[in-house]
């Protein structure tokens, strides 16, 4: 909305931001908190640019979401549906899945569990030529430095 005036001969020109309200229906978001019964506390981070700075910035809300089985623990990253009346007072959206379970780490390679550096899974069940063709897709090199000395 714009509103000119005219005082004194100089000419104001004021901007007000209309600022709207989003409901959204679909959330992705971090469980922050699980403390309540049937209810999880979900933070989601989104991007909002600053008209000024011409820069975007991170903008936290917090959301409570019912959670029937009281499946997550705190660290997942879970997707939200929005109900159509509220549960309780504070209570907005439902859980929908578990997108990421946290501590649940898996191998790129063999598709095993691992924990940092050890798999909590055996090895002995993986096909070795399944993986050899698998780094040969991904194209991994020994290093520059043995191609480095190959030239010379």
């Amino acid at each position: 909305m714009r509103t000119v005036s005219l005082t004194l001969g100089v000419l104001i020109i004021t901007m007000s931001a209309v600022r709207t309200s989003v409901h959204v229906k679909w959330i992705v978001g971090k469980v922050i908190g699980t403390k309540m019964r049937q209810t999880a506390k979900v933070r989601a981070t989104r991007m909002v640019l600053d008209t000024y700075l011409l820069k975007y910035y991170n903008r936290r809300k917090t959301y409570f979401a019912h959670d029937e089985e009281q499946q997550c623990t705190v660290g997942d990253v879970v997707l939200l549906k929005a109900l159509p009346e509220r549960r309780g007072k504070y209570v907005t959206h439902e859980l929908s899945e578990i997108v990421f379970k946290v501590g649940r780490v898996v191998d790129p390679l063999t598709g095993k569990l691992c924990a940092g550096s050890r798999f909590l899974e055996s090895l002995e069940d993986i096909n070795v030529d399944d993986l050899d063709k698998h780094l040969q897709d991904l194209k991994i090199t020994a290093g520059i430095r043995e191609e480095k000395k190959a030239d010379s």
